[in-house]
């Protein structure tokens, strides 16, 4: 999952779930791992995220 935040970068998570989990419950995921951490803010926006599937 990448989430661009507001210095312009996108910073990129792996978030471990489910097959069926929902895509808008990923996003909240990696964006709650971000906005905890002490990088720029991530858009809380789902539409500019990019999710892809891995393995």
């Amino acid at each position: 999952m990448a989430l661009p935040a507001v210095d312009g970068r996108q910073y990129v998570y792996r978030v471990y779930a489910p097959e069926d989990a929902l895509l808008a419950d990923l996003f909240w995921e990696a964006w709650h791992c971000h906005d905890e951490s002490a990088l720029p803010r991530a858009w809380d926006v789902f539409d500019a995220a990019v999710i892809r599937r891995v393995g």
